[in-house]
């Protein structure tokens, strides 16, 4: 049985030292696909935009810095509070994140009691997932 851990949160865009936009954003994680956390970014009244980041990216990058090339996250503090700067890259272009440490933490927490960390291949079926990428080919 699969089990999905879900929140929403407010994030932060930051356009430049001084301004930032609010982000509405929805996080997911499904024990189905173990490894990732699924996120959707609303950037209009119907427009979303959607990322999926490895769940250990995330919780490293709530400490230290972390991730190269497309995403990284790294710990900060924005007016007082702890925050996880997410920078993300993409053809279209880039942004900065900025999401509330607490409750990405509380986020993931309740991923790690879903699934421990290191225990992700538990949880991951190879053959079903080569037998769905062998079938769309």
């Amino acid at each position: 049985m699969n089990t999905t851990v879900s929140c929403e949160l407010h994030l932060r865009l930051v356009v430049s030292s001084e301004s930032s936009l609010p982000v509405p954003a929805g996080l997911r994680y499904d024990t189905a696909d173990p490894y990732a956390v699924h996120a959707t970014f609303h950037t209009g009244a119907e427009e979303t935009v959607e990322w999926v980041f490895a769940r250990d990216l995330l919780a490293e990058g709530l400490h230290r810095p972390t991730g190269t090339g497309d995403v990284r996250v790294w710990p900060s503090r924005s007016h007082g509070q702890g925050v996880a700067c997410i920078a993300l890259s993409s053809p279209e272009g880039e942004a900065l994140l900025e999401a509330p440490a607490r409750a990405l933490e509380s986020f993931l927490k309740r991923t790690e009691a879903a699934v421990p960390p290191g225990t992700e291949h538990r949880h991951f079926d190879l053959d079903t997932e080569l037998s769905h990428i062998l079938a769309e080919s």
